[in-house]
């Protein structure tokens, strides 16, 4: 199934913005969702200037799932799961570890910011998947050096 739908959370959001990797996300998706929660959570800490990125569609308060609070996840990521399970053909963009937890215990789409980078490189966005890595670590997505060689190799790219 091809992900065509995403709903974003702040750190990859920032993540690609400052590694300069923003633009993968209109090329790969037709839609992308970036809730209020998350939006004051970027515009508070200065990195994104939302007028700018028009393919970013921001949408308002969303109700928060009990099944997605009982986690006590962070606004973002709750706001970011909550729309993703109530609308089934969004994929939820998280890096969170106890979001992604969450995600797959609640059967909710998902996906990662490296998994992104896979994404773009098989669909030939990116020519090197090592140096887009590289990128976001220099950014501060923590990614160890060890896990970038790692996800290299699983693409047979040294």
């Amino acid at each position: 199934m091809r992900i065509e739908h995403i709903v974003v959370d702040t750190s990859p959001l920032i993540c690609l913005l400052k590694s300069g990797l923003l633009d993968l996300l209109p090329k790969l998706f037709t839609e992308i969702i970036v809730p209020d929660k998350v939006y004051q959570e970027v515009t508070a800490k200065g990195a994104i200037d939302f007028p700018t990125i028009k393919h970013l569609k921001q949408i308002g308060n969303i109700n928060i799932s009990e099944s997605v609070a009982s986690w006590d996840l962070g606004k973002g990521e709750s706001s970011v799961l909550s729309f993703a399970l109530k609308n089934s053909k969004f994929y939820a963009v998280i890096d969170d570890r106890e979001a992604r937890r969450c995600a797959a215990s609640l059967g909710c789409h998902h996906i990662g910011t490296v998994g992104i980078i896979l994404l773009a490189k098989r669909r030939g966005f990116v020519s090197s998947v090592k140096d887009s890595l590289n990128k976001l670590q220099a950014a501060g997505l923590w990614l160890s050096d060890s896990f970038i060689k790692e996800v290299c190799l699983k693409v047979r790219e040294d």
